[in-house]
């Protein structure tokens, strides 16, 4: 993820997460050698140094603004960048969005064929409750291990990103009104954001409730945020940036929040959903200031 060079103390959040991060998914990821190679090898080629990484960043701000140990974090971390990824190079998919270009580069299917790409979408998927159920950082008791399984799969599944996947090619053709468009982004897009925040908090033990229930109103709208500042960018990004085309989804007639609002009212929605998103947080110290910091990039990215 880049980030503004106005802000050290975010660059320097980044950094040293991502590079723990890295070393955590090299750790869990089987070796390009090892036997199915060619499956090994496209799951290393999918999620290994690239991509923004903000799902796992959430993890690291969510644990971090309730002094758990950042130790702690590196498996849920690596959990739902593992289900991210599996999502993004099932939705590439010619039967989903039919993507030549993810991350920059060419998409798993392109590069591996499209039965590989389903099978290291399938493996990544199984390896993400393999690190949640067995990881490295014993500390973490075992009712809070059960508890992070069952929020990463709810939002994995078919009441989350799953079911919003199908409402999405389901929409694609006709007008939503924009009760609908968010209900599909909620589910799609937010049910891993709001995960991965939960994932943060709950990798300690103890968690007040009502703590827990401001963190998730917050990812609820950086959720939203993310998805129309997508949006935007799909109208006003350029490919090289993104690392994906430019005006897919004006190409394939799927419903926008630009393309239901106007552009102008898209970007008022997202920085007030980014307010609110703040105001979640003002029962949390100045170490909640890494979420302040992802909701402000969330709103203000341009890839």
């Amino acid at each position: 993820m880049k980030a503004s060079p106005s802000n050290p103390e975010l660059l320097a959040f980044i950094s040293t997460r991502q590079n723990r991060l890295e070393h955590a998914l090299e750790r869990w990821l089987p070796s390009a050698g090892t036997h199915p190679a060619h499956l090994h090898q496209a799951m290393r080629y999918s999620v290994l140094g690239q991509g923004k990484r903000l799902r796992p960043l959430l993890v690291y701000a969510s644990g971090h603004a309730l002094g758990n140990p950042v130790a702690q974090l590196d498996d849920p971390a690596c959990a739902v960048e593992l289900i991210h990824t599996y999502s993004l190079i099932h939705d590439d998919l010619p039967a989903m969005d039919n993507d030549d270009l993810r991350r920059g580069k060419p998409s798993c299917h392109r590069r591996f064929g499209e039965a590989d790409a389903i099978l290291a979408g399938d493996a990544l998927q199984s390896l993400a409750f393999q690190v949640l159920s067995s990881g490295h950082e014993t500390s973490i008791g075992a009712a809070e291990r059960l508890r992070m399984i069952e929020t990463l799969s709810r939002a994995a599944g078919s009441r989350g990103m799953a079911g919003g996947q199908s409402i999405d090619l389901d929409a694609v053709g006709r007008q939503l009104n924009i009760a609908e468009l968010e209900d599909m982004h909620i589910h799609k897009t937010g049910a891993l954001i709001r995960a991965s925040v939960l994932l943060g908090a709950l990798s300690g033990p103890g968690i007040d409730g009502k703590i827990l229930e401001s963190l998730d109103h917050y990812a609820k709208f950086i959720g939203l945020a993310f998805q129309v500042r997508d949006d935007i960018l799909d109208v006003e990004g350029e490919t090289e940036d993104l690392g994906k085309h430019s005006g897919a989804d004006r190409h394939r007639n799927k419903p926008t929040y630009p393309a239901l609002l106007g552009l102008s009212a898209a970007k008022q929605q997202a920085d007030e959903l980014y307010r609110l998103a703040l105001d979640r947080l003002e029962v949390l110290g100045a170490d909640a200031d890494p979420l302040r910091w992802l909701a402000a990039y969330i709103v203000n990215r341009t890839y």
